[in-house]
């Protein structure tokens, strides 16, 4: 029996890494999708049968052919995990048009688009899991989070209506609210008086989104809260 194949969009040296890294290591054959190839064929080189695709979430004219692609050379999608993410931060004063309209394209129509590829993939497998890592700023709009706030709001309706209209399908799907200051080498320097466990650890978010993913049809979570205890929320 051949391998699941397992899709990351948005990898970098944090949350897109581990998740990668974790998925991999239970099996899965790993396609991880962000604009830096140069890093994504670096990291892909680490891990058994991952494979590195360069796309951007704004350029929604390349998804299909990015997703075809996929399926093509790994196989039929039976897990995403939606990791883009962008936004300004800045209230509505300071906000751009320009600013406010990326946050939705990354955010919103980013994961509208991959879903759309993705969706009739998990069909021809009889299910699938769709998890999409959101923020704090879904639930609640601060002052100075105008764009971010409200793209990410759009982001999570997104979800809970994709997540009502697919679980028939026995297609899970989940938002994960991941919020806190995430363990990078840049955030440690620009906090160092903080203590180990002030910082979210990448490699526990991972063990968090690949749980949602194995969960029987039953019992499924729709939201799940992720935040250390240094987060005001």
């Amino acid at each position: 029996m051949s391998k699941p194949v397992c899709v990351i969009v948005g990898v970098g040296s944090g949350n897109g890494a581990a998740f990668s890294r974790k998925f991999g290591a239970e099996g899965y054959r790993v396609a991880m999708l962000a604009r830096n190839i140069d890093y994504l064929q670096e990291l892909a080189a680490e891990i058994p049968d991952a494979q590195a695709y360069q796309y951007d979430v704004t350029q929604s004219d390349r998804t299909a052919e990015v997703f075809s692609r996929i399926e093509s050379e790994m196989g039929a999608i039976s897990v995403l995990v939606y990791n883009a993410g962008a936004g300004a931060f800045a209230n509505i004063d300071d906000s751009t048009v320009e600013s406010f309209q990326r946050a939705w394209e990354v955010n919103a129509r980013g994961l509208f688009v991959v879903a759309k590829q993705v969706i009739p993939q998990m069909r021809k497998l009889k299910g699938g899991n769709i998890v999409i890592i959101g923020a704090t700023a879904s639930v609640k709009g601060g002052a100075n989070f105008t764009p971010f706030a409200s793209a990410k709001a759009a982001q999570r309706s997104l979800a809970q209506s994709m997540a009502r209209y697919l679980d028939p399908e026995k297609i899970h799907v989940s938002y994960v609210i991941v919020d806190g200051v995430i363990n990078l080498e840049r955030t440690r320097k620009a906090m160092p008086d903080k203590p180990d466990d002030y910082f979210m650890h990448p490699d526990d978010i991972a063990e968090s989104v690949f749980f949602l993913t194995q969960q029987p049809a039953s019992a499924w979570t729709f939201e799940l809260d992720l935040r250390p205890f240094g987060e005001k929320w």
